[in-house]
């Protein structure tokens, strides 16, 4: 219903924000990372939102980038998770260290998380992997590796990691193919390759 909200930030608290747009205060509940990158009380203030629509509650959710509300919106579509539980996670993993832990299995790092205990993170794994278009894959035509010190399987991560966050294979593998991955991790590699789309 909403895409963003743009506006005057007019409260900042804990768990929420109030943006003033044209007089109507709206207000958006988001994590500590989202509110901590917002600006001071009256300067302006932007955040993607989702409209989260349930029998006895309806409530704005907001976040900093494009990116945490995929993850967001992918985290609240797994079994057991709700949208406190979600926002929770947000606050304490960037989008790339999540979706690298969901493509590596990586059970330990999200069972860091609030919340997540192993079965719950082996089910945000089973579940969210299960959103890749697997019949899509990496071709020598769309990435020449050796342009590349991020190698094999790493650079499939990187790409598989950016699908998970919503992105088009074609589209995954040439935000990775846009960054000079010399001295990267695969993590730093899908950051870079974000701020690619964020310039879009």
């Amino acid at each position: 219903m909403f895409a963003y909200i743009k506006g005057i930030l007019a409260i900042k608290s804990v768990d929420y924000v109030v943006i003033d747009v044209g007089g109507v205060g709206y207000k958006i509940f988001a994590p500590t990372s989202t509110i901590n990158k917002l600006g001071e009380i009256g300067s302006e203030a932007m955040v993607h939102t989702h409209y989260h629509v349930r029998e006895d509650n309806i409530s704005l959710y907001g976040f900093a980038t494009a990116e945490e509300l995929r993850m967001f919106e992918l985290l609240i579509g797994v079994s057991g998770i709700g949208a406190k539980s979600a926002n929770a996670i947000l606050a304490n993993i960037s989008p790339s260290k999540f979706a690298l832990s969901v493509i590596t299995n990586d059970v330990k790092e999200l069972t860091k998380l609030p919340g997540v205990g192993a079965k719950s993170a082996q089910r945000i794994i089973l579940e969210l992997k299960d959103k890749l278009k697997t019949e899509e894959s990496i071709s020598d035509s769309d990435i020449s590796e050796d342009n590349f010190s991020v190698k094999g399987d790493a650079l499939s991560e990187a790409v598989s990691a950016l699908q998970v966050l919503g992105y088009p294979q074609r589209e995954a593998t040439k935000a990775v193919a846009s960054v000079n991955t010399e001295g990267l991790s695969v993590e730093d590699v899908i950051k870079k390759a974000l701020l690619y789309f964020a310039k879009q």
